[in-house]
């Protein structure tokens, strides 16, 4: 039988029905999770839990994995207390955040710098069509501008590789996602440089299809997409060309959003900006539901600790211990 909302108990009960309260705003049933957080309720509890500011001490007899559990129920139940935590941090509480709960290994993203950005760029600008027909010229125009949106807006695979003409106003530079992640809605500005590459990148496909086709990128059959797997299989054959291949943690083409976060969070920190204000909109700009959402891309990234730590005001407060092996 669920435990009721009125039954918890804990010094931190009101943080668990905010969270909830997020939760079920956002869509999210939450039934498996809200009894999770139940019984941590109860640990705490049980365990004595006096302060908000809980730590990495008070978590570690919830963190062992109990008696006929597997590894998978084990990460679930204590990635259901991280969310509950996120949600205490960005309410300005210093708690602090798991990162090594679990025995499985989890692929920690690949920061690009410029010198391997510089390198992938320069092989796809360069590479010529093994055939040189329109079609594979066209597609290979397609993926020099579609890797342009990915490394400098950030955006999902699907978010550029499925975007339909009608929703890239090339007048002003501003592309319209719809239905992304989470069923959010939301606009992204285009520089100025790279609304005139798509300018000239959708003249050039009408004046090759004769048509102006329905999606801005469009496949080998021009009446359908590209496919995310193409785009996988793309960035992966240029990424091996490049003399970065064969680094311990293989890129993909996500990690360009995840450079896009840490980079952007680096230099606000470096131009002394309070993240606590700023990062509203980088969620909102990321289609985050929430300021927790973006700022789980940068708890996995050990680089990006470096500079924040020393210059963000919320740093202590936010960003967890960070370890050697992690």
């Amino acid at each position: 039988m669920m435990k009721d909302k009125t039954m918890r108990l804990s010094i931190i009960a009101s943080y668990i029905d905010g969270l909830l309260k997020e939760k079920h705003a956002a869509g999210y049933a939450y039934h498996s999770e809200e009894m999770v957080l139940n019984r941590f309720d109860t640990y705490c509890v049980n365990n004595k839990l006096d302060t908000l500011n809980i730590n990495k001490a008070f978590l570690t007899g919830w963190m062992e994995r109990t008696e006929n559990e597997g590894a998978f129920n084990q990460g679930k139940r204590i990635s259901c207390v991280k969310q509950l935590l996120l949600y205490m941090s960005s309410c300005g509480i210093a708690v602090y955040i798991p990162h090594d709960f679990c025995h499985f290994t989890r692929a920690l993203p690949h920061i690009f710098d410029q010198a391997e950005i510089d390198a992938f760029f320069k092989e796809l600008d360069t590479c010529q069509p093994r055939l040189n027909r329109s079609k594979e010229v066209r597609l290979h125009l397609e993926y020099r501008l579609i890797f342009r949106l990915y490394c400098c807006l950030g955006l999902r695979n699907s978010e550029a590789a499925g975007i339909a003409s009608e929703n890239i106003n090339l007048k002003d530079g501003i592309l319209t996602i719809l239905d992304s992640k989470g069923y959010k809605d939301r606009l992204v500005y285009l520089s100025d440089d790279l609304t005139a590459s798509c300018r000239d990148y959708y003249d050039y496909l009408y004046n090759t299809l004769k048509f102006y086709p329905k999606w801005f990128f469009p496949g080998m059959n021009p009446e359908k997409p590209l496919m995310n797997t193409t785009i996988d299989s793309v960035f992966k054959r240029f990424w091996n060309k490049t003399p970065y291949t064969g680094c311990n943690n293989e890129p993909t083409v996500h990690d360009f959003r995840f450079t896009f976060v840490v980079r952007r969070m680096n230099l606000w920190a470096e131009l002394g900006l309070d993240l606590q204000v700023m990062m509203p909109y980088l969620s909102r700009y990321l289609g985050h539901k929430s300021t927790n959402e973006t700022f789980y891309y940068y708890y996995l990234v050990n680089d990006a600790y470096k500079t924040i730590a020393q210059r963000d005001t919320m740093a202590g407060d936010v960003i967890p211990e960070v370890r050697h092996y992690e």
